[in-house]
């Protein structure tokens, strides 16, 4: 396969150019690790943190279904989250 093609199949299919993807996908593991942090916090100090992973990944849903990404993956066949 085309080593360019590796780079910038997904981002394209998802209507974004490799440096677009690069920094939406960047932000959503940036959030996801902090709200991973907050849930083993939590899991210690089980009163600090009580929601904090649950709004993230219907914040985290929201965006990506607004920006259209959920539809277009599941017209594509793959899984997306539903709510």
């Amino acid at each position: 396969m085309d080593p360019v093609r590796l780079f910038t199949e997904h981002p394209a299919s998802v209507g974004e150019t490799y440096s677009e993807h690069l920094a939406a996908a960047s932000g959503f593991g940036l959030r996801m690790m902090l709200a991973g942090g907050a849930c083993l916090i939590h899991a210690v100090l089980p009163f600090l943190f009580v929601k904090t992973a649950s709004r993230t990944v219907m914040a985290l849903h929201e965006r990506m279904a607004s920006r259209g990404a959920a539809p277009r993956l599941m017209a594509q066949g793959l899984r997306a989250v539903k709510s």
